[in-house]
C-alpha cells in the first residue's frame, strides 16, 4: 500500500507517536483516520472497540485482534467515529481529519450506478451490459492501489464481483513484481492475507520496469485484455460488475504512450487521476474524441509519502519473499532438484531481428523484443525469479499465462543439477521456463 505516516504530512492530526509500546487507545472522530506505519521488526495488533472502522473499504470486526505485520503502512478510517485499541510498536501513528474519502465514495456510488444499469440492460444492446471499466492513473507513490483496494472491495461488498486488473510491474499487488496480472475480487480485501489467490491470470514481463521491453509490455497487456473479453462474453454478472485497473507510477515517456495503449486496449471508460493536475488535462485533451470515456481527478490523499529506489526495492523484496513463504510466514515452500535437460529456459527479447548482410548499407541490426532466446543453463541464473509457463511449445510462450514461480537457490554444473524453491512440492506443470531480471536474495 503506498499509505505512510510521517510527522510532516500536510493533514490536521494529533497523538503522534513514535516507536510506542505500551498498550493505548485512540478515538477517532467521524470521517477521520489513523494512518499507521508499523515498527520495522515486529508485527502490531490492533482491534476495534466501539464504532465502526475500515482499512482501504474493509470493515474491522468488533472487538477482535487482528496482527498486522511488520513494515505494513495502512490507514484506518471511520465514516461515524470509532475507538480503536493498539498493541505493539508502531514507526509512526497519527490522526488525520482531512482525508479524500468522501470524493472516493462518491466515485464509488457512481460506479455502482452503472454496474445497476448494466446489469438490467438487455443484454442485445452492444455495450449496454458493460460496466465500468476504470483505469487509476498517477504519479508513483500517490495512493493508487489504495484507491483500487478501496473500490474493489466496496463493490464486492455491495454483492459485485469486480475484475481487478494490475499492471503495476514495478511492485505487484496480485502476485510477484514483474508481472501483469488479473483476477475476480469475490470479497472485500483482507489488509493483512491480501488478494485471495484462487485463479489469477498471471502474464510474465520479467522486470521491473517497462522501459526494459517496451513492445513485450504492449503485447502482454493486449493478451491479458484479450483473455479477459472472452471471460467476459460469456459472463453476464462480470461484465457487468466490471474492472479496476491499477497502473505503474510513473507517468512520463514511454510509460505515457503504455498508459495510453492500456485506456485503449481495455477499452477503459472512468479514468481517474490522483493528484496530478498536468497528467489529467493533457489526458483529457487526448481523450476528447472519446465521448464514452471520464476523466476525473482526485485528490491524493496527505498520508502518502515518497520512496526512494532503495525502499521500492526492498518491498519488491517482500513480495518475492511473501509469494513463497505467505505473508505471515506461515508458508513452507519446497527444495527441489531437477536435471539441466529436465528444463527449457528462454528469454525474451534480445539479439539482431536480422543479421547486417540482410541489412542495407549502414544500417544497424535492432533487438528483437519479441525474440525467444534459449537460456544455458549456468550459475548465472542463481537469484534469479523464473515463471512458469503454461506452453505447451516454445513458440507458445509469449501468448501463454503462467503457473507460477520459482526460485534458483544452486546449480551444480559438474552433476548438471539445479536446485530451485518453488511454493509446492512434486513436478512443475511445465518444463518452460522464462527468465527476465527479477532476482531476489533470500535472507
Amino acid at each position: 500500500m503506498a499509505y505512510a505516516a510521517v510527522a510532516g504530512a500536510t493533514s490536521a492530526m494529533s497523538s503522534t507517536t513514535s516507536s510506542s509500546t505500551s498498550i493505548r487507545l485512540v478515538k477517532l472522530d467521524k470521517e477521520s483516520e489513523l494512518r499507521i506505519e508499523v515498527g520495522m521488526e515486529t508485527p502490531l495488533k490492533l482491534r476495534l472497540l466501539t464504532g465502526t472502522a475500515e482499512i482501504f473499504g474493509t470493515e474491522l470486526p468488533p472487538e477482535i485482534w487482528l496482527t498486522f505485520p511488520p513494515r505494513l503502512k495502512f490507514a484506518v478510517f471511520t465514516w461515524y467515529g470509532a475507538t480503536i485499541e493498539m498493541d505493539g510498536i508502531t514507526e509512526t501513528d497519527y490522526t488525520a481529519d482531512e482525508t479524500p474519502m468522501i470524493s472516493y465514495v462518491n466515485v464509488h456510488a457512481v460506479l455502482e450506478g452503472r454496474r445497476s444499469r448494466a446489469k438490467a440492460s438487455s443484454s442485445d444492446e452492444p455495450g449496454s451490459s458493460q460496466g465500468p471499466r476504470v483505469i487509476v492513473i498517477g504519479p508513483t507513490d500517490s495512493g493508487k492501489s489504495s484507491l483500487s483496494t478501496m473500490l474493489l472491495s466496496w463493490a464486492a461488498k455491495q454483492g459485485w464481483k469486480p475484475t481487478f486488473v494490475d499492471l503495476d510491474i514495478g511492485q505487484g499487488s496480485i502476485t510477484v513484481p514483474g508481472c501483469i496480472a488479473a483476477t475476480p475480487i469475490e470479497m472485500p480485501i483482507d489488509q493483512v492475507e491480501g488478494i485471495p489467490l484462487e485463479m489469477p491470470l498471471v502474464y510474465y514481463f520479467g522486470h521491473a520496469t517497462p522501459s526494459a521491453n517496451a513492445e513485450l509490455y504492449k503485447i502482454l497487456v493486449k493478451e491479458l485484455a484479450r483473455t479477459l473479453e472472452r471471460q467476459f462474453a460469456g459472463n453476464v454478472e462480470s461484465r457487468a460488475a466490471g474492472m479496476v485497473i491499477n497502473t505503474m507510477g510513473w507517468i512520463e515517456g514511454v510509460v505515457y504512450e503504455l498508459l495510453l495503449h492500456a485506456i485503449d486496449t481495455f477499452n477503459a471508460n472512468v479514468v481517474l487521476v490522483i493528484g496530478q493536475d498536468k497528467l489529467c488535462s493533457m489526458l483529457k485533451d487526448v481523450l476528447k474524441n472519446k465521448p464514452n470515456v471520464d476523466v476525473v481527478k482526485l485528490q491524493k490523499s496527505g498520508g502518502v509519502v515518497s520512496r526512494n529506489a532503495k525502499v521500492r526495492q526492498k518491498a519488491r523484496s517482500f513480495r518475492i519473499r511473501e509469494y513463497f513463504y505467505g505473508p505471515a510466514n506461515d508458508l513452507s515452500p519446497h527444495s527441489n532438484v531437477a536435471s539441466f535437460s529436465d528444463l527449457f529456459i528462454y528469454r525474451i527479447g534480445g539479439g539482431p531481428q536480422a543479421p547486417r548482410s540482410a541489412l542495407p548499407i549502414g544500417a544497424e541490426p535492432t533487438a528483437d523484443p519479441t525474440r525467444l532466446v534459449p537460456v544455458n543453463i549456468n550459475r548465472d541464473l542463481l537469484h534469479l525469479v523464473l515463471a512458469v509457463s503454461y506452453a505447451k511449445e516454445p513458440n507458445q510462450i509469449i501468448s501463454s499465462n503462467v503457473a507460477g514461480f520459482i526460485y534458483i537457490t544452486d546449480i551444480d554444473i559438474q552433476r548438471k543439477k539445479i536446485t530451485y524453491l518453488a511454493p509446492s512440492a512434486g513436478e512443475l506443470p511445465s518444463k518452460f521456463l522464462v527468465v527476465g531480471t527479477l532476482t531476489w536474495i533470500e535472507t
